[in-house]
């Protein structure tokens, strides 16, 4: 009985790591496709930006990485439409932050 038990324990162990490996074969693909997908990223970002806006959307990114996120992944989609045909300078860059920036609202407050 005991040998048996000691069996399945060995059993379900090995199964246990078997697992444990796949799944951390796994994580190690998913970061590699990340880090080839950022690397193809910047590549893209650095031919159809000029170099005041590559710097303008590294320092806003430090502020607001949300926001250069989508900005960026604008930019990409436009390139994958066929959409620009010259380099983003840093006014025109400035006016797409512009657009992508929320509204601010206007409070007054009235003292009576």
């Amino acid at each position: 009985m005991d040998e048996e038990l000691e069996k399945i324990k060995k059993k379900r162990l090995q199964e246990l790591q078997q697992q444990a490996s796949y799944q951390e074969s796994i994580e190690e693909q998913q970061e590699d496709q990340k880090k080839q997908f950022e690397e193809q990223k910047k590549r893209i970002l650095r031919t159809i930006l000029t170099s005041k806006a590559r710097e303008r959307l590294g320092r806003i990114k430090i502020a607001r990485p949300e926001l250069v996120e989508n900005i960026e992944n604008q930019l990409l989609m436009a390139v994958q439409g066929g959409q620009l045909k010259n380099k983003i300078n840093d006014e025109q860059l400035r006016m797409l932050l512009k657009k992508s920036l929320p509204k601010k609202r206007d409070i007054k407050i009235k003292r009576r």
